[in-house]
């Protein structure tokens, strides 16, 4: 019996795992978490994908799946004294179970380190099995401890014709929606607004029917649905597709030297209730990453806005934002720090740990200066012009460059600095 209180979206979450729709690459034949969970066996995950993709669903129907205790928490109410506990709960039924209970954490990314760090003792001793759930990239969000611990998996967007499944599984299956006549004349409008998020999309979908007396026909057309989307819900998801597609479009307005368009971009951003410091960041991040050494100064203007922008808050706060935008969109641009940093990290893959040369080891001890550490450096403020010739990469990669100079001005000028200095080494 459903919940009739309940909006569609719940009533309609899967209680089987033949009826979830979407990441055939996780749960289908071949999935790969199709042996794991044949096997009985379930560890500790994080889930990565976009809004409503099916990440809480599926933590759900594993828990359920496996006969496992399940505790859910979100990272936005909760606290290092709930998550003990639900630990001290789990630790009580584990004395009737060989199989830890399931700990849900969604929006894991919004935990402080502190509140990550009261979940590493229960995830290694087995106490609790964790499924975190994160729209954001886990590599930056989750301490590196816990994420150690845990395995992750990338959930996909789900595809029209998943999204239009969903939507006529609802139709088929809810008893509020059977009593309806409902026909869908064209699907455009319900997917387009709702961004690939299948609660969003039921939640609208529900919104459109609801629309429509008890005894009406239901026939839902693009008209309709913008015209009752545009009054009833926000046309701008901060938390959901087109929050990555406007910063996308605005950091590219600015990358592209636009600065109306950047302007345009911000303003959509700011009328849809985004976070002023989310903007700020992104700014911070293209000031280095898109203009760099072809203006230094942008990076000092960005970091500025960024503490302006913490101080005023809105509404004021918007006109800083503008302010640094334009100047960012209409500064000359570089990336040759961004791309030599890039080059850097992928040589560091390949070749590893190479040893530090010995003459620029630290020698704090007799031992090793008898082992020649630090022996054969040569102070460069000893020298004219406070520079002397010498190699400082590991044996295996002298004479290997990172810095070349794309076409701004400024880039130019340091590169035609660092080619007088070290006549033998860079070759531009």
């Amino acid at each position: 019996m459903q919940n009739a209180s309940a909006p569609l979206a719940e009533r309609m979450r899967p209680k089987r795992l033949e009826d979830y729709i979407g990441q055939e690459h996780l749960i289908g034949e071949n999935g790969r978490l199709t042996p794991t969970l044949k096997a009985g066996r379930l560890p500790s995950l994080i889930f990565w994908g976009p809004p409503g993709v099916g990440k809480t669903t599926l933590a759900l129907l594993m828990a359920s799946i496996l006969k496992r205790p399940f505790y859910t928490l979100s990272a936005i109410s909760s606290g290092v004294k709930d998550v003990r506990e639900v630990i001290q709960k789990a630790e009580g039924k584990g004395m009737f179970s060989n199989d830890g209970a399931v700990l849900f954490i969604d929006e894991i990314h919004r935990f402080s380190k502190s509140q990550q760090d009261s979940l590493l003792g229960a995830v290694e001793k087995g106490i609790i099995t964790l499924i975190g759930a994160t729209t954001e990239n886990p590599s930056f969000e989750v301490i590196s401890a816990l994420l150690s611990r845990c395995q992750v998996y990338t959930l996909e967007p789900l595809s029209k014709d998943e999204l239009i499944k969903i939507v006529e599984q609802a139709v088929r299956n809810d008893e509020l929606l059977q009593k309806r006549t409902i026909t869908i004349k064209e699907w455009d409008a319900l997917l387009r607004i709702s961004g690939g998020d299948a609660r969003k999309l039921l939640t609208l979908f529900e919104l459109i029917v609801d629309s429509f007396s008890v005894n009406e026909k239901v026939e839902i057309t693009d008209e309709v649905v913008t015209n009752i989307a545009q009054t009833s819900i926000a046309l701008y998801d901060k938390n959901g597709e087109q929050h990555y597609d406007i910063i996308s479009a605005f950091i590219k307005s600015i990358r592209g030297s636009d600065p109306n368009a950047a302007v345009y971009w911000l303003a959509r951003m700011i009328e849809g209730g985004e976070d002023p410091k989310f903007i700020a960041r992104r700014l911070l991040i293209s000031a280095s990453e898109d203009i760099g050494l072809a203006n230094p100064t942008a990076l000092i203007l960005a970091n500025s806005t960024f503490q302006a922008v913490q101080t005023v808050g809105w509404p004021e706060a918007r006109i800083i934002l503008s302010q640094c935008a334009v100047y960012l969109a209409t500064s000359p641009k570089g990336n040759a720090s961004y791309n030599a940093i890039n080059a850097a990290q992928s040589l560091v893959k390949q070749t590893g740990n190479l040893p530090v040369p010995l003459a620029l080891r630290n020698a704090p001890t007799k031992l090793m200066k008898e082992l020649n550490y630090g022996k054969e450096y040569q102070y460069s403020h000893d020298f004219p012009g406070n520079f002397v010739e010498q190699e400082f990469m590991p044996d295996d990669l002298k004479g290997t460059n990172f810095f070349f100079p794309g076409s701004s001005k400024r880039e130019n000028e340091i590169a035609q600095h660092i080619k007088e200095l070290w006549k033998s080494k860079y070759k531009f």
